[in-house]
């Protein structure tokens, strides 16, 4: 058994530098299930993994428990589809525990990690997921679903749940009452940040404390939290929960959610947010020069952006969605014949065999696909792309709340009817540019993958899209000096911020009395990959 190592941290005992092997990339759904099965095989007495739920896709959802306390943490992993850290995250934190005893019995704790809430949409962003780490690789392959496809949000309440992955994720929290909940997100360029239901006394000085360590940059005015109180620097409350409108969902997040759901048996729950590209500019607490003049360049930049963006969805729509409407598996082609099966939750799939316009691998195009001559008299087939709906539906949340966003952020724009912007400085304006670029990248994205997944360009976007995405990219790259952390970094900082929260919610919050789990013993284990 490793035992810890000593990091020199007095205020944070639950902090090492340990001798775990560094991690070089991301794992995959298929990956995570096999690691985890066999670190289970390896500690049989201290470790089980159970089938917690299925997604809409059959994929099984796998719930890791660590330990035997009567108290319980709950980490969520993977709850969208494009931010991975939080899978390996959850690994490295149980090999942790293992190795620890005060964290398990010393804390009276068990630990239950939930390797993956949407594992359909993470199987959709392996074409980026095994590296290299590029911008450009990374937006031609993101896959993020609508938001009411997202299964951490409750739109409609707990009782009117209706994705099975949020389900299982409810049952789960009232089954285990935990005292504590992290949610493991990921910040694709800015910074890290960490927002709670509850407050946690002494949490921002430990996440200053371990960002300047490990040399990631802390977001001091993330454009999630705009509205929002700070408890302290990079950390932030989030609002109990109000009914809105889809806009005010997106952008705000402070609706009904699977981060509140809990609050109810005494739980904290904690975002922990951890970037992959990281920004200087975003821990720039210090007055602007000139924010209106920024946000003017902000919103006008996001508006020309969107009208952009607007027109390749129209020039690519009626390709997509021909008369018979080929947007779902198992629907009809404009010649009447079945759409080509994709594996459940697979990314962009390719072209049937019977049409090899482009034969390069659908998850690394780098380059536009040839466009293939017209015929004359013959009217251009319907793009054959299993999902389309499911890649059309962020597409259309993008461009609903671009226009809002960018009145709202105007000084020229009358937004009496609205809320008004709160005292902003430099690193609130960095995240706001951030936003705005990353809205355009992803619909740009996913409008390429549109296209790319169908092995043809009949409406002849892609090399301009091409273009875009590249432009926009190196936007980010020079523009705004976004440069990549390391895999292992951003896993690192994810579990030393896991680990303090635990610690301090462990001091503040009451014991209160639970159910117990169930079903604690010796039965076999399935790995995901072989289920």
């Amino acid at each position: 058994m490793r035992t810890p190592c000593t990091s020199g941290e007095p205020t944070a005992p639950l902090s090492w530098r340990c001798a775990l092997p560094p991690l070089l990339r991301y794992p995959s759904v298929d990956e995570l299930g096999a690691q985890a099965a066999a670190l289970v095989a390896r500690r049989p007495r201290d470790a089980r993994l159970r089938r917690v739920g299925t997604s809409r896709a059959g994929t099984p959802l796998w719930l890791l428990s660590v330990g035997h306390g009567s108290r319980h943490a709950l980490v969520v992993a993977g709850p969208h589809a494009n931010e991975p850290v939080g899978g390996a995250t959850v690994l490295r934190l149980a090999e942790r525990v293992l190795a620890d005893p005060r964290l398990s019995e010393g804390a009276d704790a068990t630990w239950n990690l939930l390797l993956s809430l949407d594992p359909d949409g993470s199987r959709r962003n392996e074409g980026w997921l095994p590296g290299p780490y590029s911008l450009g690789r990374y937006f031609r392959n993101f896959f993020r679903p609508g938001f009411l496809e997202q299964p951490e949000w409750l739109p409609d309440g707990a009782a009117g749940a209706r994705l099975p992955e949020t389900r299982a994720l409810l049952e789960v929290q009232d089954e285990l009452r935990p005292f504590l909940q992290c949610s493991l997100h990921g910040v694709d360029v800015g910074g890290g940040f960490v927002e709670l239901t509850r407050d946690l006394p002494g949490l921002a000085q430990r996440v200053a404390h371990t960002a300047a360590r490990l040399g990631i940059p802390r977001e001091l005015g993330p454009y999630d939290t705009l509205y929002w109180p700070s408890i302290g620097p990079a950390v932030y409350r989030i609002p109990p929960p109000r009914r809105g409108d889809l806009a005010a969902a997106i952008t705000e997040a402070a609706v009904e959610s699977t981060w509140f759901h809990p609050h109810r048996h005494g739980t904290v729950t904690a975002v922990v947010e951890a970037p992959m590209w990281g920004v200087a500019g975003v821990e720039d607490g210090s007055p602007p020069a000139d924010a209106d003049a920024v946000l003017r360049t902000v919103s006008h930049t996001l508006r020309h952006d969107t009208r952009i963006l607007e027109q390749f969805l129209a020039r690519i729509r009626p390709f997509v969605q021909g008369a018979a409407g080929a947007t779902e598996p198992g629907t009809l082609s404009r010649n009447g014949g079945p759409l080509s099966a994709a594996r459940p939750g697979a990314g962009a799939v390719g072209p049937s065999a019977g049409n090899t316009a482009d034969s390069r691998p659908r998850h690394d195009v780098g380059r536009p696909a040839p466009v293939p001559a017209a015929t004359p008299g013959v009217l251009p087939r319907t793009l054959l792309v299993p999902d389309a709906a499911r890649l059309l539906a962020p597409v259309d949340d993008y461009l609903l709340v671009c226009p809002g966003l960018a009145d709202a952020w105007d000084p020229d724009v009358d937004t009496s009817a609205a809320r008004p912007l709160p005292p902003l400085n430099t690193a609130h304006l960095a995240a706001l540019r951030i936003a705005g670029r990353r809205l355009a990248l992803r619909t740009a994205g996913l409008l390429y993958q549109l296209v790319v997944a169908s092995g043809s360009d009949p409406a002849g976007v892609l090399p301009e899209l091409d273009r875009l995405i590249d432009e926009w990219c190196a936007d980010y790259r020079d523009g705004f000096g976004a440069r990549w952390i390391s895999v292992a970094r951003q896993v690192e900082y994810q579990s030393r911020v896991v680990l303090s929260a635990f610690e301090l919610a462990r001091r503040h919050t009451p014991v209160r009395s639970r159910t117990g789990e169930p079903g604690w013993g010796t039965e076999a284990t399935v790995p995901m990959h072989l289920e």
